[in-house]
């Protein structure tokens, strides 16, 4: 009898031991759920001024204009610092685009111009967020929610100060002509922008960007 009862006990016991061990899993390890986009617009007001975004600006075409949508070889491209803002949102490029994907590593700037042109989004983040800030971007974008955008550090320190985000800025947003800056890397602050600014926009969305190509494939 006494040998039943240690074994019911240690029976119990190892229940609990793996009842304890997969709560600890389903606690700790990152979440793969995808945010619901419509959820994240009704949140993105908010989520804005949260994350100290600055209101959108057209930061204007390349000068001088008529060079905004000239292709050159990646070997001749201009200094960053010669573009209209920083990071840039039109000017010389390559005449290949960048794929619309979430990058580890900084795409070729020069093709990522040219897919602007096409209408695609640009979210832009610092070279050294962590993966916390950047898991729900590379969940929600790396999925349908993502066609038409590319999602990659800005980190291009041959360029001097031209090739690193603007002091106190985490995440730039840009489209073609158009550029927003915010403290912090936020999920909803980004798809707000992407979902009018690139093109074709989410769902019904009014087309708020001006890519002289918008909707070509890139």
């Amino acid at each position: 009898m006494e040998r039943s009862r240690r074994t019911r006990r240690l029976a119990l016991l190892l229940v609990i031991v793996v009842v304890a061990g997969v709560a600890v899993f389903a606690l700790t390890r990152p979440s793969t759920a995808v945010a619901d986009p419509d959820r994240l617009l009704a949140q993105a007001e908010q989520a804005q001024e949260a994350a100290g975004c600055e209101a959108v600006e057209d930061v204007g075409p390349y000068q001088p204009e008529d060079r905004d949508q000239v292709h050159v070889d990646p070997a001749n491209l201009p200094a960053l610092s010669t573009y209209a803002s920083k990071p840039p949102a039109s000017g010389p490029h390559s005449q290949i685009t960048a794929r619309a994907a979430v990058y580890d590593s900084p795409p070729a700037i020069d093709r990522v111009l040219h897919s602007l042109e096409h209408g695609a989004v640009v979210v832009w983040h610092a070279p050294d967020a962590s993966e916390e800030e950047l898991e729900p971007l590379r969940a929600f974008f790396d999925g349908e929610h993502g066609d038409r955008v590319i999602v990659a550090p800005y980190d291009y320190p041959d360029q001097g100060e031209a090739g690193s985000l603007p002091a106190d800025t985490r995440m730039a947003l840009v489209a073609w002509h158009y550029v927003q800056l915010c403290a912090e890397v936020n999920l909803p602050a980004a798809f707000e922008f992407t979902s009018s600014y690139g093109a074709p926009t989410y769902e019904d969305r009014a087309y708020l960007g001006n890519a002289p190509e918008a909707g070509i494939p890139f």
